[in-house]
This record gives C-alpha cells, sequence and structure tokens, in this order.
C-alpha cells in the first residue's frame, strides 16, 4: 500500500514565498529576547534571502558568452 501524496495548488511565487517567510521570521526574531530561538529565526530568514537570490540567479535568461553567437 502506497501513501497518498498531499498536492497543494501554489498561489504564490516561490520567490514570493520565500521573502514573505524571511521578512516575517526577521520580525519576529527582532521582537525577541536574546537566545537561541532569535538566533535560530534569523538564520532561517538568512537562509531563505539567500535561497531567494540563488533562484533569482538560476532563472535570470542567460547571456551568451564571448567568442559564441
Amino acid at each position: 500500500m502506497t501513501a497518498k501524496r498531499n498536492r497543494r495548488k501554489q498561489t504564490q511565487t516561490l520567490q514570493e514565498r520565500l521573502a514573505a517567510f524571511a521578512e516575517s521570521a526577521r520580525e519576529r526574531a527582532l521582537s525577541m529576547p536574546p537566545g537561541r530561538e532569535r538566533e535560530m529565526l534569523l538564520r532561517r530568514a538568512k537562509q531563505n534571502e539567500v535561497t531567494l537570490n540563488l533562484t533569482d540567479w538560476l532563472s535570470a535568461p542567460v547571456a551568451p558568452r564571448r567568442g559564441q553567437s
């Protein structure tokens, strides 16, 4: 017996979801006292921002290299 996969239609793009999570995590972290939970939220916010930048970079149109047409 195989498990049924939950499928969900995304209403926002990956970039929008990453940016929204990073922003909300950073806001929550800045309202918390210093500690482990705050550092984890800040780390996850940074990871999402890096992922956002990478997905933007990977989805950008490729410029032709020199010497190629």
